[in-house]
């Protein structure tokens, strides 16, 4: 996997002299974010984590390789809608393919998580992981996401899962497979807009420290990854009932192609902003930011135990 890394001067540099460094990933600028807000919040969340010390490493695949720590060219062109024909969504079932034709890949949670034990990087920072569909046990569509935690030795900041998945399936799906869930200040496990989804985290910690020398047991006693949830800031909360009814109206109207496979998140956040006149993407960027915030803190909080 290393001969298809590519590293930026400044990350490169940081992983050398053990600097502390958190990474991102870049669905959420190609597909989750409209122009030119998404370019605009992928510079502001490096800003955060170079604000609290920590190098940042936006990942993404560029003609075939798999850049760690990305130049300003790049994030302009992942985050141009003109360009979207061009850029895969890349997880695990797609690596092979996108880096063997040399094409262009924005890294999904599952897939930055592999690009991140391949490049040694432990903290990622992302909005909100996939999970369990509703429907899944006829349905069989479970997100990779929940899978390559048990592959991938990284520890995940999140905002818990998008109230729009089976919240309570894809926490016994973590829990089967092992994955320690930690609460970041909070006993509820959150729903990406909201602070509360109806169910409890199996574990809540309240400071970076702590939670710095659990990680770090994780990693060198463990083999699988683990799930940090931080709730959105109370402030930009929104009411898990009306996205709900919003989310329904959305299905409810939509063509079968719209919502098949990978297009069903995009497809439905996209009308969600549409439908709220922008309350669910204001919502969107400030738990992406406050995930910034705790994650950053949280690599230089560990690179101080080793």
């Amino acid at each position: 996997m290393k001969n298809f890394i590519v590293y930026s001067e400044e990350v490169k540099e940081a992983i050398y002299t053990q600097k502390p460094v958190v990474a991102f990933e870049s669905t959420i600028i190609t597909f989750g974010l409209p122009y030119p807000d998404n370019l605009k919040v992928a510079a502001e969340v490096e800003n955060i984590a170079r604000k609290n010390k920590a190098v940042p490493a936006t990942i993404a695949i560029i003609n075939g390789k798999i850049k760690v720590g990305l130049s300003q060219k790049d994030l302009e062109f992942l985050a141009d809608p003109a360009n979207k024909k061009k850029i895969e969504k890349v997880s695990r079932h797609n690596y092979p393919i996108v880096l063997g034709q040399k094409k262009n890949g924005a890294t999904t949670v599952a897939g930055t998580m592999m690009a991140c034990a391949a490049a040694g990087i432990g903290i990622f920072v992302t909005g909100g992981i996939g999970g369990v569909h509703k429907g899944a046990p006829e349905s069989f569509d479970i997100s990779a996401d929940l899978r390559e935690f048990e592959k991938s030795k990284v520890a995940v900041v999140s905002s818990g899962v998008k109230s729009i998945l089976d919240i309570k399936l894809t926490l016994e799906y973590l829990e089967t497979s092992g994955v320690p869930i930690i609460g970041f200040d909070t006993e509820d496990f959150p729903a990406f807009y909201s602070r509360k989804s109806g169910f409890k985290v199996p574990n809540n910690i309240k400071k970076i420290k702590e939670l710095a020398n659990v990680v770090d047991c994780s990693f060198k006693f463990c083999n699988s990854g683990i799930l940090i949830a931080n709730p959105i800031p109370l402030k930009s909360e929104l009411n898990s009932m009306k996205i709900s009814k919003l989310v329904d109206e959305i299905l409810m109207n939509a063509a079968p192609e719209d919502i098949a496979g990978p297009k069903y998140t995009p497809y439905i956040l996209n009308n969600l902003h549409s439908i709220s006149k922008g309350k669910t993407l204001a919502a969107n960027i400030a738990l992406i930011k406050s995930n910034a915030e705790v994650g950053s803190k949280l690599a230089a909080e560990l690179s101080k135990l080793n």
